[in-house]
């Protein structure tokens, strides 16, 4: 859970580094503070491409970019630098500082992020996290993604910022590059962290500076900032590469950092790559959120993995481990075809009918019985919503008085006539014959005029309530 605080009482100052009294903006000719403003004018000004993508259409002038402030050294540098970028860049800065109270130390941290912000003359929100001990992800995992669901969840007037700006630098790249390494991760795992996030609107334009340099900038322009004393304990995984392993191999090979950090680059345009491979394998497989499975058997098996990592990728799943994902390739495409498959992915279940698979939500059969009269749209009680549309030779006939309908879900037993050259049948065998899944079939919605049912979506219309060509009719549209 998150709490947010706009405004801290001040207090003494906590325990910090302090190197000058007075806070430097005005360093317009230094080197670090030239590249980020190469890097915001790219972003602000300028129709240019990084990592593949049109800035100029994702960030626009006047922007709003929120500081993602822990206090410490990298995040600290940032804040003053991009203090200093906006004096000739127009855009509106604001910061925040995630409270985890892991430390003894947090309170002050808080505050000289507050102080800190004061003086420089940016807005700082303050959000409280409640992380628990026994947490099945680990201390380190459910921070982060409380601190992103705090970040995520600001607003300046209601709307959410253009961009979140973090302080990753180019050691942090190196040390995740690693850690994905030592996971096994796949090529999406291993580009690590990339400069412009578009999918969660997340900068990160330090992630070509080393973390010396950082130091070096803070010690020659006086910035003071916070020592986290977490950060020196090895049983945590990231601090162990950072203090075990990365010195063993920079004492070997001392370019070692910005090595790795290219080489996460080059696997960023591998991935690039791959994404659009799957993107146009997808375009003949996937309609409305929904896998041909007859289509994905031609593609080899690497393609088709692929393909599936692309499309978890798109509705927010997490990907699933090589031996996960080989064994969902197989029963997708090699179980017998009445098998009941369903495999729980995260919030969403991986299911499979007639040659296609679907990615769904866990439904719950609700009993509803709702009257209609003239809205434009009917939310349904089970999820979804119906829309009424009035056109000319479609639909419902309009001459029968269509003003006030009927709707209810499925009771077992109707009977329904679509077609008129074809004989009565059972809803449940048009339901099968239209190939809708099972799932669905309990929540379609059955729309009756007076005590005739006169619309199923999927199936069609009564014939006798049918508007022919030239008749006024309404044409009702199922949305899930």
């Amino acid at each position: 859970m998150v709490n947010i605080k706009k405004s801290l009482k001040k207090s003494s100052q906590p325990s910090c580094k302090r190197l000058k009294a007075e806070v430097q903006t005005k360093t317009s000719d230094d080197p670090l503070l030239l590249q980020l403003n190469c890097f915001l004018n790219k972003q602000l000004l300028n129709r240019d491409v990084l990592n593949n993508h049109l800035l100029n259409d994702h960030l626009k002038p006047h922007a709003t970019l929120l500081l993602a402030l822990s206090g410490g050294l990298d995040s600290s540098v940032l804040l003053h630098l991009l203090v200093a970028s906006r004096q000739t860049i127009p855009f509106s800065l604001y910061a925040m500082h995630v409270h985890h109270g892991l430390s003894v130390h947090a309170d002050a941290w808080a505050e000289f992020c507050a102080a800190q912000c004061t003086l420089l003359n940016v807005p700082l929100e303050v959000a409280y996290v409640n992380i628990e001990n026994n947490t099945k992800l680990g201390i380190e995992a459910t921070a982060r993604k409380l601190r992103y669901e705090a970040l995520f969840s600001y607003k300046v007037d209601k709307t959410p910022p253009d961009f979140i700006v973090t302080a990753h630098h180019q050691d942090d790249q190196a040390e995740t590059l690693l850690l994905q390494l030592f996971r096994g991760a796949g090529v999406k795992g291993l580009a690590s962290m990339a400069v412009m996030d578009e999918s969660r609107h997340l900068l990160r334009p330090l992630l070509g500076v080393s973390r010396d340099s950082l130091q070096n900038y803070a010690e020659h322009h006086g910035i003071k900032w916070c020592d986290d004393e977490s950060n020196e304990n090895t049983d945590f995984e990231r601090n162990f590469v950072r203090h075990e392993v990365l010195p063993v191999l920079t004492a070997r090979y001392p370019a070692i950092k910005p090595v790795l950090a290219r080489v996460a680059s080059h696997l960023a345009e591998a991935n690039d790559l791959l994404d659009t491979l799957a993107k146009i394998d997808a375009e003949s497989l996937l309609k409305d959120n929904c896998l041909c499975l007859q289509g994905l058997s031609a593609l080899n098996k690497q393609r088709a993995k692929n393909v599936l990592r692309w499309w978890f990728l798109q509705n927010q799943l997490a990907m699933p481990s090589s031996e996960h994902l080989n064994e969902i390739v197989e029963q997708l495409l090699n179980a017998k075809p009445d098998a009941n498959l369903s495999v729980q992915l995260q919030h969403l279940t991986l299911k499979r009918y007639q040659q296609k698979a679907y990615l769904i939500q866990a439904q719950i059969t609700q009993t509803f019985d709702l009257v209609w009269v003239g809205e434009s749209v009917l939310p349904l009680p089970n999820g979804g919503q119906l829309i009424f549309t009035r056109v000319t030779g479609a639909g419902l006939a309009v001459k029968f008085g269509m003003d006030k309908l009927r709707i209810s879900n499925r009771d077992g037993g109707e009977r329904f006539k679509p077609n008129a050259l074809r004989p009565t049948r059972t809803l449940k065998h048009l339901l099968q014959e239209a190939n809708i899944p099972p799932w669905q079939r309990d929540n379609i919605p059955l729309i009756y005029w007076h005590a005739t049912l006169a619309f199923v979506p999927g199936i069609g219309i009564s014939y006798e309530l049918q508007a022919t060509e030239h008749e006024q009719g309404l044409v009702i549209t199922w949305a899930i």
